[in-house]
Order: C-alpha cells, then sequence, then structure tokens
C-alpha cells in the first residue's frame, strides 16, 4: 500500500469513519494515527475498535481533540475525524504507555531506556499523546532529554469538549481516559519537525546579567523594562500597535551564533513587569549570560515565520516527498488566530502538495527548538515523516 490520509465530516460517527476509510489505498498501515472530535465521544470505543478490526494497522495512534485536521483542512467546532494511514517499509515502532505514578519507578536513565525498549543511539524520534489532566508532560520531556539526547519529540497534549476536564487516548483498539502513549521511531524512517511558534523579533538582542529565577534583573546592565520601552518607542507606529499588545519573549538556545534569526529563539509569555524595579517576569527560567530578545505574535508574524520554516525544510527534502505530515496545532490558532479558517493545514499543502495529513488542535504542543524538545503554546508543531538518511 502507499500512505493516504481521509477526512469524514459528519454527526453520526459511523459516516465520517466510512468517508474518511473511502481514501484508503489497501489494508494494513505500519502505523495509523486518528484523531476524533468530541462530539463522537460516546462512541470512542466502537470507534477505536472499529479501526482495529477494519484497518489492521501495525499501531493504532490517536487521541480526542477540539477541532481536527486534514490534508489542507482544519474543521473547528465540528464533528469530525480524520485519518492518516502510513506506509513505512524498514520502521520499527517501539510503544510505551504511561500513567503518572510510573515516574516514581523511573528515576535513572537506565530504568527509563530499559522501559522504553530503545538504546539512545537507535532512536530517531518520538511521538508523544498525553491527557493534560493526569499527566505531567513536562517531566516526560525532560526525562527523554536525559536519556535521548538531541532525539526530537513531536506531538501534543489531547484536547476536547469545552469546559470539560477530560480527554481520551486512541491505542490500538483500545480507548484510555489517562496518561500518555509514546512511541519511538527507528529503523530506516525519521521525523523531521517544524516548529512554528508564531513570534517575530523586535529591536535588538541583549544579554542577561542579572536574573532570580523567572525574574530578569538586568539586561546589558540595564533594567529590563527600559529596554522594553525603549525598544517598543524604536518601532514604526503600526508595528507598535501590535507589540502592546502581543509582547512575549525569546531566549537564545545557541549562544555562539554570530547573529540570531527567527526560530532560533524559545518564546515564552511575559508574565509581568515591575514597575519601581524594572525587573521583568519571564514564563521560564532564563540564565545570566543567556541572549534575549523581544517578541511579537500576531497573524501575521505566524504566517510568515511558518512559511518560512517550511521553504527551509523543502528546501533540506529537495527532490524528496514526506511520506506523511502529523500537525500538531494550538487550539489558540485557527480561525481565532489568523480570522479565517485552514491557515496552517493550507500553509503545509501549498509548499509540499498533497502529502497526506492528520492532526488536531492541542491543549500544548511538543516539539524541538534548537535542538532540545519543549511544550509550547500557540505553536504548529508538525512532524514530517521522511526516510532516515
Amino acid at each position: 500500500m502507499t500512505s493516504w490520509s481521509g477526512l469524514g465530516h459528519s454527526a453520526d460517527w459511523r459516516n465520517a469513519l466510512d468517508e474518511a476509510i473511502a481514501a484508503r489505498t489497501g489494508d494494513g498501515p505500519d502505523l495509523l494515527l486518528a484523531f476524533a472530535s468530541w462530539h463522537h465521544r460516546e462512541h470512542f470505543p466502537a470507534f477505536a475498535e472499529a479501526l482495529a478490526t477494519e484497518l489492521k494497522p501495525g499501531l493504532l495512534l490517536g487521541c480526542s481533540a477540539q477541532a481536527i485536521v486534514g490534508t489542507g483542512t482544519e474543521l473547528e467546532d465540528a464533528p469530525a475525524v480524520s485519518l492518516l494511514a502510513l506506509d513505512l517499509p524498514g520502521a520499527f515502532m517501539s510503544t510505551v504507555r504511561l500513567e503518572h505514578g510510573d515516574f516514581q519507578a523511573l528515576r535513572t536513565v537506565d530504568v527509563w531506556r530499559k522501559r522504553i525498549g530503545v538504546e539512545p543511539d537507535d532512536a530517531n524520534a518520538f511521538i508523544v499523546l498525553c491527557d493534560p489532566f493526569t499527566f505531567d508532560i513536562d517531566a516526560l520531556i525532560a526525562l527523554l532529554e536525559q536519556a535521548y539526547p538531541g532525539v526530537p519529540v513531536v506531538g501534543g497534549m489531547a484536547s476536547g469538549e469545552p469546559g470539560r476536564n477530560a480527554t481520551e487516548l486512541f491505542h490500538d483498539g483500545e480507548v484510555l481516559y489517562s496518561g500518555a502513549i509514546l512511541v519511538a521511531l527507528t529503523g530506516e524512517w525519521t521525523i523531521n519537525a517544524v516548529v512554528s511558534q508564531g513570534a517575530a523579533p523586535i529591536g535588538d538582542t541583549w544579554t542577561v546579567t542579572g536574573v532570580e529565577r523567572n525574574v530578569v534583573r538586568s539586561l546589558g546592565g540595564r533594567a529590563p523594562l527600559e529596554v522594553l520601552v525603549d525598544t517598543v518607542r524604536s518601532l514604526p507606529p503600526e508595528m507598535q500597535q501590535r507589540a502592546s499588545r502581543n509582547l512575549l519573549i525569546g531566549l537564545a538556545m545557541d549562544e555562539y551564533r554570530d547573529e540570531f534569526q527567527r526560530g532560533d529563539f524559545l518564546i515564552r509569555n511575559l508574565v509581568g513587569v515591575d514597575q519601581e524595579t524594572g525587573a521583568v517576569a519571564v514564563g521560564a527560567f532564563p540564565r545570566v549570560g543567556q541572549t534575549l530578545q523581544f517578541q511579537v505574535r500576531d497573524a501575521a508574524a505566524a504566517d510568515e515565520e511558518l512559511r518560512e520554516m517550511l521553504d527551509v525544510l523543502g528546501g533540506e527534502l529537495g527532490e524528496s516527498s514526506p511520506a506523511g505530515a502529523l500537525l500538531c496545532l494550538c487550539n489558540g490558532r485557527g480561525v481565532g488566530l489568523f480570522g479565517e479558517p485552514h491557515h496552517d493545514a493550507r500553509a503545509v499543502r501549498e509548499r509540499f502538495g498533497p502529502v497526506p495529513a492528520t492532526g488536531f488542535f492541542c491543549n500544548g504542543e511538543v516539539g524541538p527548538v534548537g535542538g532540545k524538545n519543549f511544550v509550547h503554546g500557540f505553536t504548529a508543531s508538525i512532524a514530517f515523516f521522511v526516510r532516515n538518511e
């Protein structure tokens, strides 16, 4: 078979699934990624069982979602299902189901690697899906960083009905109501990740010269608030209006670059300012000597950054085409950010053509920035399945 994707849009789960399955090119995919909107929650057990018995995948992985993504399409607040069936000859996948309590037993790197069953030199990439209400995804990412440094982790936290603090995960023919599913990808396939944080740098870069936990006390020997005010005032009037509503902090991931560009920074929220001392609080823990640059996040910055990153990846792949794409998009993107539907999914299709794709709107996205993996917000974290060269 060849890889394929299908999207079904119906209030009846069986009709939606049949519409999605109609695109199939055969049974028995190596990996089947499946996402279903919360509207079909009561029928998730039947949905998962039907996928396992009718398509017979080597591995079935998926979750519930607030909104569903297909090839070139994003369906928000609509009953839908989306499938991506991947043919990955020569790939090997090791799957681990985790609960929050498992962290008590996984105290060392060796024990952690043994639980996953993959050595660092063999691991090409990880996919992770989790329930945000019962599982500490930050702890998992920290453990993976220790056990498998430099190996990309892509995925997200499941979402569901707004206002309901519960989500569901799909693993083979089962529905899980807590924990996480981690898949290690080895062999002849890997993942090339695009993590678009939707931000544009403004002003100059500065060196952190004073910090206390998440509070930056000085930048280049100056009060951070003073630097911020001067930065905004130096911008053109139109950019000043954009910056006043959407200010963020960018922390450089590599101190040894001669120049810093978009994508070189981990983007975190500017949590607050102290008018008396001029200090600023950041949604992270900066370190003395780290390079910091203020950032703006809005629709224009998000669109420009995503397209630039997709172009860079396209250039790296050359004539090769990905077998498929998994789009993990923040539920704060979509129409709410761009003012129109399908933005991120269309950007992928416009750059790579009708590559089979699936995905969902997340409660938090996972992906690498500067060679390290993080949990993000307002991000498009996209996994492209490619041959391991």
